[in-house]
């Protein structure tokens, strides 16, 4: 699994030893998740219901205490070196990988925390552009070493100070910090799961998370399941735009149905016996949007039940009930991802399936029996490249914990 492999910790051995060689100093290692979301896509943003889990992909950040108020950031990924004063940070992105970065420390010096001068060097092996969420996943991992070396700097500036008991770093509010970085500074708007279970992602628990309250929920997943995750290895060019006409055709929903239903904030308040009732007032187009978006929620919230009893074939079928849904009410599938779920369903072992992420393109999720792990690899994997003459990765992948230090 990729979370326990011998390669990516000599691999972080080999960086911590370049962090001296640059830097001078032994630095500390701080590590965030990315994800993957079993069931609950496009409800988010509609304040509803989403399941994810993080997965052992990681964005590391090496970092070591500066004297002074600068930044300097190196990002291995990309070979680049970039400096900031943390007393003059830009109020707008560039546009370049530092965003994420900077972002974070400029929503956090915002929200009143005092940052020190650090040196970081970054490395992540999050799949970029899967899916997956690498943003999130450099945002917490950022935002949470620099929080953690500016309160060890407090401690060693005040050795006789009060210490809170425990960890003085609130997850959600970072998580919120992150977010509010991507949605404000970098320009993506997101909602709160990725920087969520980046924040708060548990090993071998899926994570319940109800995203207008943020009350959450841990869940078992079980041990001898693997999360087969295959990236279809495409990316259509309009799937921004079509994302934005769907929350616009969301909240189009809303506005009609609010005039029967008052208390109606979101989609996450109108149950299907509500669109029964009233859905005859809606566009066909805006009445499938909603039927997907209600429907899902409560394919969450009964997914949820079933992971808690051990049920894994009902959840499985709720997995592509998921993926119906989003193919032909929410139309964000696309014929790769449709192809890939096919094939999936074809293997021994398989529970369940489904695109996700955004759509157009991306990763499909798939809950497989550990004993056929190895016959899905290659049997999705050949059948694929049979069929579109492109070779797909697959990751094969645990839920994995949330961010923190690495020892």
């Amino acid at each position: 699994m990729p979370d326990t492999n011998l390669a990516v910790e000599n691999h972080a051995h080999s960086l911590e030893q370049k962090f001296v060689q640059l830097f001078g100093e032994s630095p500390r290692i701080y590590q965030a998740p990315g994800r993957v979301n079993l069931i609950g896509e496009h409800t988010d943003y509609n304040d509803g219901f989403v399941m994810p889990a993080a997965i052992g992909f990681h964005t590391r950040v090496f970092i070591a205490p500066r004297p002074d108020r600068k930044l300097v950031i190196r990002s291995e990924n990309y070979s680049e070196q970039v400096e900031f004063d943390l007393d003059h940070l830009p109020a707008t992105r560039a546009g370049h990988w530092s965003d994420y970065v900077i972002g974070v420390a400029e929503m956090l010096a915002r929200s009143g925390k005092k940052l020190s001068g650090a040196n970081l060097l970054v490395y992540g092996d999050v799949p970029l552009g899967a899916g997956l969420s690498s943003s999130a996943s450099i945002e917490v991992a950022a935002g949470y070493a620099l929080l953690d070396s500016a309160y060890r700097a407090l401690d060693q500036a005040n050795p006789g100070r009060t210490k809170p008991e425990g960890n003085p770093i609130d997850r959600t509010k970072l998580a919120l910090l992150c977010q509010k970085a991507e949605n404000d500074f970098v320009g993506a708007r997101c909602g709160i799961m990725d920087q969520f279970i980046a924040s708060h992602g548990k090993r071998g628990r899926a994570l319940l998370l109800d995203c207008r309250s943020l009350e959450y929920r841990l869940l078992p997943l079980p041990d001898d399941a693997a999360l087969a995750i295959c990236n279809t290895m495409v990316k259509h060019s309009h799937a921004q735009g079509a994302d934005n006409q769907r929350r616009a055709e969301c909240e189009a929903g809303v506005r009609i149905l609010s005039k029967h239903l008052p208390n109606v904030r979101a989609l996450r308040d109108v149950t299907t016996e509500d669109l029964e009732a009233y859905g005859s007032e809606l566009p066909e187009i805006v009445m499938r949007r909603c039927r997907h978006v209600i429907g899902e929620d409560a394919r969450v919230l009964q997914a949820a039940e079933a992971l808690s009893t051990g049920d894994l074939q009902a959840f499985g079928k709720l997995m592509l009930e998921s993926h119906r849904s989003l193919r032909d009410d929410y139309e964000v599938s696309c014929a790769e991802l449709d192809l890939m779920v096919e094939l999936a369903k074809q293997v021994e072992g398989v529970y369940g399936v489904r695109m996700t992420g955004g759509g157009f393109g991306g990763c499909t999720v798939a809950l497989v029996q550990a004993g056929h792990v190895e016959a899905f690899r290659r049997t999705v994997g050949e059948g694929y490249e049979r069929a579109t003459g492109c070779k797909p990765e697959i990751y094969v992948c645990t839920a994995a914990d949330g961010v923190g230090e690495v020892a």
